[in-house]
């Protein structure tokens, strides 16, 4: 990368000594212990940490699914802190995709109807929602695949439906929590290919949790958490 791109780049996201503390007194447990972090536009960051080291407290303060307990987060250089509960609401329905392990998927809605959800809380009209839903899904290769439920579905179908739904907003931010956790090693590449593409071609900010070396080796950036606090942060093999 140039010198002038690198001074172009802008950050996406931003914690500066964010801190997050769960119950009081001797029962209070510190998820987060004073976490710097930025991420630009455009990367794609794998977060990785054994259980309990604050990963997933982490990802849930960047989604605006909770609040640091002190500190600052800064989404677009905005701090996201000074908002009010429903600013956050608009913020996570217009900037924000989420893809989860369980794809979280509604059961008796076909994939075309699956994939519309978000556009609904937007209030986009019905003929848009489903045209914009059917494109999502042909971009994850699932094309003629509009009217199955998630039970016709196999658990890789089932996840490009769930990246689908993520992706039919437009985001600028894409968060995946373990995606390819309930996949295996074959249907796990795939569904990293696809986040790849996305990033690469789109330019879609993409935040992954996993706990899978290989599947981490598509980042671009690896960022390692231990008791609450950044112990690493890696880019090609390289320390940042």
């Amino acid at each position: 990368m140039t010198a002038q791109a690198e001074t172009e780049r802008r950050p996406m996201v931003e914690l500066q000594g964010v801190t997050k503390v769960y119950g009081m007194g001797t029962a209070a447990m510190q998820a987060l212990r004073g976490v710097d972090l930025r991420i630009d536009e455009g990367e794609f960051v794998a977060v990785m940490g054994p259980s309990g080291s604050g990963k997933s407290t982490c990802m849930n303060i960047l989604g605006c699914l909770d609040t640091p307990t002190n500190g600052k987060y800064l989404f677009k250089d905005v701090e996201v802190g000074a908002l009010t509960r429903n600013q956050r609401a608009l913020l996570r329905r217009h900037h924000l995709g989420f893809v989860f392990q369980g794809f979280n998927l509604l059961n008796r809605t076909s994939a075309v109807e699956n994939v519309e959800l978000p556009l609904i809380y937007r209030g986009i009209k019905a003929e848009e929602r489903r045209s914009r839903a059917a494109r999502a899904l042909a971009a994850v290769g699932l094309a003629g695949w509009e009217h199955h439920t998630p039970g016709e579905l196999s658990g890789g179908q089932q996840q490009r439906v769930a990246i689908a739904r993520a992706i039919v907003t437009e985001p600028a931010v894409l968060l995946a929590d373990e995606p390819t956790g309930n996949l295996d090693t074959a249907r796990s590449i795939e569904i990293m290919e696809l986040l790849t593409a996305f990033n690469r071609d789109q330019g879609i900010t993409i935040i992954m949790v996993t706990h899978e070396q290989e599947m981490a080796q598509f980042a671009r950036r690896v960022v390692q958490f231990r008791d609450g606090l950044v112990s690493a942060d890696q880019a090609n093999g390289e320390v940042r």
